[in-house]
């Protein structure tokens, strides 16, 4: 597999870092995969432990469904956020909004689950693809770990790297091979890299291995680091332990 450069910005050669539109592809397309996924697993599988502690694969994809619906309906993530805060008054919003999602589909049948993420997976992505751009450039307090951010951060970005993870974390709990491609997979990667590069702000080279990885740069004499472009984006997620530059932390 040949390499990529990737500079310290998220750029591939002359591509640009990822707009809207692009985050909406990629969205589309995480989906897919995840919904290949879910549809292949075992009634072993559902029951399996995820690298999320408080939750099995049943759990996870309840909260994929449930975000997804939020994401779908700006009165439904209203409607996650009042439950979420009397679910866990004392906690960050998000915490009480991913409890909500799993608690309210505690009872429903991993085939019903599969279905229900196919279905508003594309209602997702349609919804969020239509929201103008003055709209997405609205600041919002998300409160931690995103603070204040653009809307059209949790709309593209974030959204799509909650899945993307959430897939790797599917996949390495059921032993399910992980799909990755340079063109789908490499863009969300390098994306983590540009927001992990201005957290830190310090000079390194990064070799990320995989056909999801590349290499980029910034400046001189900086920390060297090579890994696994998956393992990189698990440690900055907070699911594996990192040292020196890597004890970073970027949202996901």
């Amino acid at each position: 597999m040949t390499t990529m450069s990737r500079t310290a910005d998220g750029r591939i050669g002359a591509v640009s870092p990822m707009r809207h539109r692009d985050w909406m592809a990629a969205s589309a397309e995480e989906y897919r995969r995840l919904g290949e996924l879910v549809a292949g697993l075992t009634e072993a599988d559902w029951q399996r432990r995820t690298d999320c502690a408080e939750w099995d694969v049943r759990q996870m994809v309840a909260h994929l469904v449930g975000n997804a619906e939020m994401s779908a309906s700006m009165r439904e993530m209203r409607r996650q956020q009042k439950l979420g805060r009397r679910l866990r008054p004392d906690g960050p919003e998000i915490d009480g909004m991913t409890a909500v999602q799993v608690s309210e589909r505690a009872d429903v049948p991993p085939e019903q689950l599969v279905r229900d993420l196919a279905d508003v997976a594309v209602r997702a992505v349609r919804a969020r693809g239509r929201i103008p751009a003055p709209v997405r450039a609205i600041p919002i307090r998300f409160g931690p770990p995103l603070g204040t951010r653009p809307l059209g951060y949790l709309m593209g970005c974030i959204y799509t790297r909650d899945a993307w993870l959430h897939r790797v974390d599917l996949a390495r709990a059921t032993g399910r091979p992980l799909e990755l491609t340079p063109e789908h997979d490499g863009p969300i990667v390098a994306d983590v890299v540009a927001e992990w590069a201005g957290v830190h702000g310090q000079p390194y080279r990064l070799t990320l291995t995989g056909p999801a990885g590349g290499t980029f740069t910034r400046g001189t004499d900086g920390e060297a680091l090579t890994l696994d472009a998956v393992e990189f984006c698990r440690i900055l997620s907070g699911r594996a332990a990192g040292a020196g530059l890597l004890t970073h932390p970027v949202p996901f």
